[in-house]
């Protein structure tokens, strides 16, 4: 898939040199849309309106948006680097797809597993599968779930020194588990109502954002940790787990406030 990116930019960067700003107005330059235009090209179609009419109909720019950005001067050279990536992208598409296949037929004796950690927010099949491929099923290895997320790296290294902490940035660990788990972190803050959603506000309005999504990776293995070790599928504590756990502390502190001020306070919970 990295390699897959990188001729992509290639791509980009060939049609950039013959002023050709496709991705300007085209997200994805090698989609449909994208595909028909650089195809047309490398055949010699120079006409922006007729390369502009191979668009799909679905896509949002404008016809004039397409023609302008597909106004350039397109040689030889830029014909051959561009019909050279397209057909590294097809070799590169044809070796992920029997990737893909030889996977999906190794991982049938954990496919329980699998389906129980897609139900955590954020975690997709493809992100269960390399979680699953790290730390395996068996969470015996692992005393406790400090110990999972210490080895995985999702918690502060022990850098102190003459009784001061020098830094607190993560500890070297697993490098495929942890960038994985920080990409399904970032996806599960884009769940609304959940407890991940709500941690993640919750810390970056303090600490930042990154600290806030290591705090979330390191919540998202927590979860999967016990969801192996007893069996058990995704629980989600609701977006208000926060605000309830620190009700009675919240109440306690008005309460005293207003004793504070020669108020004699009785508290009687609503109906509900």
């Amino acid at each position: 898939m990295r390699e897959r990116t990188g001729h992509t930019q290639r791509i980009q960067k060939t049609l950039e040199d013959a002023n050709i700003k496709l991705d300007s107005v085209i997200s994805n330059i090698v989609g449909i849309s994208g595909r028909r235009m650089i195809e047309a090209l490398i055949a010699g179609r120079t006409d922006p309106q007729a390369l502009a009419a191979l668009a799909d109909g679905r896509l949002k720019a404008t016809p004039a948006e397409l023609e302008a950005s597909l106004r350039g001067r397109v040689t030889a050279h830029h014909r051959f680097m561009l019909r050279l990536h397209l057909d590294q992208l097809d070799a590169l598409d044809g070796a992920i797809g029997r990737i893909d296949k030889e996977v999906d037929s190794n991982v049938e004796p954990f496919r329980v597993a699998i389906e129980m950690l897609k139900t955590i927010p954020g975690v997709s099949s493809l992100s269960a599968e390399v979680i699953v491929s790290e730390i395996g099923i068996d969470m015996s290895r692992f005393p406790t779930e400090g110990d999972l997320i210490s080895w995985a790296g999702l918690c502060p290294k022990n850098d102190e020194s003459a009784g001061k902490r020098r830094s607190t940035r993560m500890k070297k660990g697993a490098p495929w588990l942890k960038t994985t788990l920080v990409q399904c972190a970032w996806a599960a803050t884009r769940t609304k109502e959940t407890y991940l959603h709500a941690q993640y506000l919750r810390i970056r309005s303090r600490c930042g954002a990154k600290k806030a999504i290591g705090a979330v990776a390191a919540s998202i293995l927590t979860a999967a940790y016990h969801m192996l070790k007893n069996g058990t599928l995704y629980e989600d504590l609701g977006a208000n787990h926060f605000d309830k756990r620190a009700q009675g502390k919240h109440v306690l502190q008005l309460v005293n406030r207003l004793k504070n001020l020669g108020f004699a306070v009785q508290i009687t919970p609503m109906a509900a």
